[in-house]
């Protein structure tokens, strides 16, 4: 039996995973969180094989999630799932560990093979992102910018690129508008860049808004 638990702060998407998993005979979902607090209390205390990750969970980014099961040593494999495309956070996932990269419009066959490959085999990548990674092993151009960005400074690039204030993400991500400035001025520094309409530019160049 496949133990999972679903951490997703989103009840309609938990209830959908709930019903999902009801109908096949070797998954059971053992658990569900709302919160990243919740989600890494129930993966100390549990026995639990993969945990289905949304990458948007309200008190702590998905990736920094996943960061913190594996300083834990927690074993268990993590499949991410995200609203967001492909290609903006699956690279970025895949290389903190996580074992596999779902969007939430995933058709219910896709999770249940991804869920199974994960269990058997260690991990499963979509043919979308097996040809993103190929790509960037064959040239080395595909590097991009971004890339060399931390997970807080990578958010803050894509809230600023949606034309967020400093003030507006220093209330949606909980910290000072001095801790948002520091880590807007690294990442301009990073990106030699010189204002917001530069990072604008560039998101919207490289398809990274939603």
């Amino acid at each position: 039996m496949i133990h999972v638990l679903v951490a997703d702060d989103h009840e309609l998407i938990r209830d959908g995973f709930r019903k999902l998993f009801d109908e096949e005979e070797d998954i059971q979902l053992v658990g569900e969180a709302a919160s990243a607090g919740k989600a890494l209390e129930l993966l100390r205390d549990n026995d639990i094989d993969i945990v289905i990750l949304d990458i948007g969970l309200p008190d702590k980014n998905g990736i920094e999630v996943l960061k913190d099961i594996k300083a834990e040593k927690i074993d268990t494999k993590v499949l991410m799932l995200s609203m967001h495309p492909e290609m903006r956070y699956a690279r970025r996932a895949l290389r903190n560990g996580a074992a596999g990269y779902l969007t939430k419009d995933a058709p219910s066959d896709t999770i249940i093979r991804a869920v199974h490959a994960i269990y058997r085999k260690g991990s499963y990548i979509t043919d979308a992102v097996a040809e993103q990674l190929y790509q960037q092993v064959r040239d080395d151009r595909q590097h991009v910018s971004h890339e060399q960005l931390s997970d807080r400074e990578y958010q803050i690039l894509l809230l600023i690129g949606k034309g967020e204030s400093v003030r507006t993400i220093s209330e949606k991500l909980g910290l000072s508008i001095n801790t948002i400035n520091s880590y807007r001025r690294r990442l301009l520094e990073k990106m030699n860049f010189k204002n917001n309409a530069e990072i604008v530019q560039y998101v919207i160049r490289h398809d990274l808004l939603e």
